[in-house]
């Protein structure tokens, strides 16, 4: 009997046939820059760029004269050098707000400049094998990004939000329904992602062999395909240890049967229902906080760099390749840090 997928190799046959979708409606001419990032970029990535390079066809047909009245398909590599700078400039106006559908379509600072990303790089490649002339990308600025405060839990609102998780405690009527069948579970998932700072994907991938109680640590997935193991302490070994009494007795439909979190119907938990679950319990708390999965993470990064003071730790453990993005995300507290240690060092003897 063959092995079954892992929710990962699962997640990327997924996304192969998604890329293999929007290549059949994408010009023909591009599937020869797609194959040339077979084995660099992830099939998650590629999705985002073929929707990216897709808006970017149907901006042209929408809104530049020489070309009102194309068909995606009659895009040759040829088109792209009749688009100049302007053009660009154009599009990128064009995506901060515009008409699809019957209903708005709106994109922020951060969308935009990632639209362009994926731009420069699709006409990158063509002009580097010399196929088109001029790269008119790069005569257009990148969007500038203005910094957003960080939005996190603090230490009572995490104690009350667990709390909340495991009383059930000012969740409505209905919600109660459901909280006695699932808040083990519950309990158990929030605590992970409080605990270790996991990614949602990371967290609904796990399978039950990647939990090693012997060594207190999880073996995720990172972003770009990366194994890593991640340490948790004691309070989330408790309500691991807990959850893995009551799931033993779940019966897991066909496929599903190695998923650590399980759902209400007997599959594996995906990224929505813990979205859901993280709003729904953090109305409990806060509702001036918008609490998401990622600020979760947010928290847990927080609190290890004011416990560790070490920047390159907290990069480490949440799976950060650059330690500046983690400097970054966290600027606010190295400042301070630096503030409060402006007197440590003395120069003299009292």
């Amino acid at each position: 009997m063959a092995a079954s997928k892992t929710y990962t190799e699962q997640q990327n046959i997924k996304y192969k046939q998604k890329l293999n979708e929007l290549l059949d409606i994408l010009p023909d001419f591009c599937s020869s820059y797609f194959d040339s990032l077979e084995f660099n970029k992830q099939p998650r990535t590629k999705i985002a760029y073929a929707m990216d390079i897709k808006g970017f066809f149907e901006f042209l047909i929408e809104c530049v004269p020489a070309f009102a009245n194309y068909k995606m398909k009659d895009f040759t590599a040829k088109d792209l050098d009749k688009i100049d700078g302007t053009d660009i400039t154009k599009y990128l106006r064009h995506v901060k707000l515009y008409r699809k559908n019957g209903r708005n379509i709106t994109n922020s600072e951060s969308a935009a400049k990632r639209k362009l990303c994926s731009l420069r790089r699709f006409y990158a490649y063509y002009y580097r094998f010399e196929i088109i002339s001029s790269n008119p990308t790069l005569k257009v600025d990148m969007p500038r990004i203005h910094d957003k405060a960080i939005i996190r839990m603090e230490p009572n609102e995490v104690a009350e939000f667990l709390d909340n998780v495991e009383s059930g405690n000012s969740l409505t009527k209905k919600q109660l329904v459901s909280h006695e069948k699932l808040k083990t579970r519950d309990l158990a998932l929030l605590t992970l992602m409080l605990g270790t700072g996991i990614r949602v994907s990371e967290c609904v991938g796990l399978d039950i062999d990647d939990v090693d109680f012997d060594n207190d640590r999880i073996k995720v997935i990172r972003k770009g395909g990366a194994e890593s193991f991640v340490y948790f302490g004691d309070e989330v070994r408790e309500a691991l240890l807990n959850y893995m009494e009551e799931r033993k007795a779940l019966s897991p439909e066909p496929g599903h049967e190695n998923a650590l979190f399980i759902s209400a119907k007997n599959k594996r938990l995906c990224v929505r229902s813990v979205e859901l679950l993280v709003k729904k319990y953090a109305h409990t708390v806060t509702t001036v906080k918008h609490i998401t999965p990622h600020k979760l993470r947010s928290t847990y990064g927080t609190s290890l760099y004011q416990e560790s003071q070490d920047i390159y730790l907290v990069a480490d453990v949440l799976g950060h390749k650059d330690v500046n993005t983690t400097r970054k995300h966290y600027a606010e507290i190295v400042e301070e840090n630096k503030r409060s240690a402006r007197n440590v060092v003395k120069l003299r003897k009292d």
